[in-house]
């Protein structure tokens, strides 16, 4: 910007017919945030599409959704000739080995989520999501023995008074929340140990390819106990079930395309659109009822992550300072 080149300096020389200006080209950090919002905006629907797919059973949707996601998955290798990709990351035994742990937790994640929203329990759903965050810095802690900074400190120990207070509310410990939780933040911090060496279809391939013969063989349970919907209720449930691989790999590379051209920050700040989302059509659109005592368990959660939002912030411009002044004095 503010550069001319040699041309244009003689165009500007000579005579010139009035031109439409042209419009300027997108710069990659607002493309990153339009792909964020798809991605983490297609996730927080997901409790109408799993609705529409009752009276199917949670382990028939997951089943469902691991083989439709494989085939889909197969497609785009297919067009986008990515199966050299795919081999080398198969002849590959630590990425195999990882992929594999990622896959069998997303799985436990897929079945309690899904369970959840076809229960009535989406509100529950949304706060695993939204505690998320907090075990992600508690995994740091224990795993990676990274140190906290006192504000994270301080989110962590609201978080634990917001589930103490949540489990009096539900009368019981809010599993389902913590679970959601646990199992993404585990499959998050195994996925972050392939790191960039494989891309996301590859992942979601293996991942799904290592759970097709479970999600075969509980389809045929399924089916024999005389539960199995996918073939019983006409062509519109069929296409619906099967539209889970798109529905399953579409946020997937939308996700993959913005974190490429955005900070770990800006990620992280769009995450919480997902729960958001699932939390107000919880309320609005599922009729899920919050007592007083959730909302205030919810609204100490929202404190503790408020202080995490802070501390990414003032953590993000402290290094933007110290990578300025290194670049300046090189």
């Amino acid at each position: 910007m503010g550069t001319v080149t040699s041309s244009q300096a003689q165009s500007n020389s000579l005579p010139t017919t009035p031109q439409k200006a042209a419009k300027p080209a997108r710069s990659e950090a607002a493309t990153g945030v339009l792909f964020g919002v798809g991605a983490y905006g297609l996730w927080g629907m997901m409790p109408l599409y799993f609705m529409l797919l009752l009276p199917a059973n949670s382990i028939e949707i997951v089943a469902n959704r691991v083989i439709w996601s494989l085939i889909f998955c197969a497609l785009i290798i297919t067009l986008s000739r990515g199966w050299g990709k795919l081999g080398a990351a198969l002849k590959n035994r630590r990425i195999m080995g990882t992929l594999s742990i990622a896959g069998f937790l997303i799985v436990i994640n897929w079945l309690t989520y899904v369970f959840a929203v076809t229960t009535g329990n989406t509100i529950e759903a949304s706060l695993g999501y939204f505690i998320n965050p907090l075990v992600s810095v508690l995994i740091g802690v224990i795993v990676l023995k990274e140190k906290l900074r006192p504000l994270q400190w301080l989110a962590v120990g609201i978080g634990f008074v917001a589930v103490v207070v949540l489990t009096f509310s539900y009368g019981k410990l809010p599993w389902i929340a913590l679970v959601l939780a646990g199992s993404f933040g585990i499959y998050g911090f195994v996925k972050n140990r392939v790191g960039g060496k494989v891309d996301a279809i590859t992942s979601l391939s293996i991942e799904t390819a290592v759970l097709t013969p479970f999600a075969i063989a509980a389809m045929i349970a399924v089916t024999l106990m005389g539960q199995a919907t996918l073939l019983a209720l006409g062509a519109g449930h069929f296409w619906l079930m099967a539209a889970a691989g798109i529905v399953t790999a579409v946020p997937l590379l939308f996700f993959g395309a913005s974190a490429s051209r955005l900070s770990m920050t800006g990620i992280g700040l769009l995450q919480f659109m997902t729960p958001v989302i699932q939390f107000l059509m919880a309320i609005n659109f599922l009729g899920e009822h919050m007592s007083f005592e959730r909302w205030v368990g919810f609204a100490i959660v929202w404190v503790a992550l408020a202080l995490l939002i802070v501390d990414m912030l003032i953590s993000f411009r402290r290094s933007s300072k110290l990578r300025k002044t290194t670049h300046a004095e090189a």
